[in-house]
């Protein structure tokens, strides 16, 4: 029960810490909770600190259940493991191990060797908090998710580049966690140049201590066609221009590990028929959130991917992970296979 109060926890800081893990943590002593916290932005209080400032200083002798494994090495923060120690902890409970390589397995080592007892539960929802840091710092790559609004017929415009609105006000809502989580977003300059959009969190539901953490807008454009004044600039997440020939006007697999390397956890791509067609080409993707609105665009529309295979044994393939109405439209989660 502890470690899923640890859990849920984490998730209050899902769209703040980048390029840090979510993380929550409490302390309990005899069986009652002490303390609790969570990482809110990087730069500040990890998980540990946040819930000891909650306990009001005092942990010694208590259980600190901690989804993720405590940092073992002093960056903008000082080590949580050692904090620990120093606490007087008498044991913590650790729901995932952390994949980071000054990390994995060494903030373990640390605790046990100054004789405090340490659980590793290795919990999947543990895991799963954190897709995108995950991804970065195990294989030096996003967690690439791909956001599309199409009709029935699986039309994203209409041959005029005419999109707004396919789908409802509840879908385009919805859409805003989407953005709201992500570090980064990707677009096509032929998505700037026919819809000048802002790319921005609006709602004010994902503002955490009266700001909204904005993501970098990154822009496919090999040939220097963005406008100066178009509205990405108004971001205050910045924008990068990607002019790099290649795939879709970009060199996919090399932009990703630029942005990883530039501590992008989640990548949401928005973009037009091109780019994500270039994304599923070069099977660049983790997984697609498709809203599909009740309509039907015609063959002249414009298709929500463009890329071309001969053969249906050459079909890319996907799992739907899940299902569900939002409004009036239809909400597919898809992950790659």
């Amino acid at each position: 029960m502890f470690m899923f109060t640890a859990i849920d926890l984490a998730e209050n800081g899902r769209n703040t810490t980048s390029p840090n893990p979510c993380v929550g943590c409490l302390y309990v002593r005899d069986g009652e909770v002490i303390g609790q916290g969570w990482h809110q932005w990087a730069g500040q209080g990890h998980a540990e600190v946040c819930a000891l400032e909650d306990a009001g200083g005092d942990v010694r002798g208590s259980t600190a259940y901690v989804s993720l494994e405590p940092c073992a090495f002093e960056g903008r923060t000082p080590a949580c493991a050692q904090l620990l120690i120093d606490r007087g902890v008498a044991r913590v409970v650790i729901g995932a191990i952390d994949p980071h390589p000054r990390v994995s397995g060494q903030g373990v080592a640390m605790l046990r060797a100054a004789g405090i007892d340490v659980t590793v539960l290795g919990l999947q929802a543990a895991t799963d908090l954190n897709p995108g840091y995950n991804a970065r710092v195990g294989r030096g790559m996003p967690w690439v998710r791909l956001k599309v609004a199409a009709s029935m017929d699986g039309r994203t415009a209409m041959a005029s580049g005419e999109s707004q609105w396919i789908t409802g006000e509840a879908a385009r809502a919805d859409a805003q966690a989407l953005r709201a989580r992500s570090c980064a977003i990707l677009t096509g300059v032929g998505t700037v140049l026919a819809d000048d959009p802002s790319l921005t969190v609006r709602d004010g539901r994902f503002a955490v201590d009266g700001r909204i953490r904005q993501p970098r807008i990154v822009v496919a454009d090999s040939h220097g066609r963005t406008p100066p004044d178009a509205n990405i600039y108004r971001s205050e997440g910045g924008v990068q221009i990607e002019r790099a020939e290649g795939v879709g006007g970009v060199d996919l697999n090399a932009l990703l590990a630029r942005l990883a390397a530039d501590g992008i956890n989640e990548l949401l791509v928005e973009a037009g028929p091109k780019l994500i067609g270039a994304c599923i080409e070069a099977q660049c993707w983790d997984e697609m959130v498709l809203y599909l609105a009740p309509k039907f665009l015609g063959a002249s529309a414009r298709p929500l991917a463009d890329f071309d295979i001969a053969r249906m044994t050459d079909a890319f393939g996907a799992r739907i992970a899940a299902v569900e109405m939002v409004g009036d439209d239809l909400k597919l989660l898809l992950t790659r296979v």
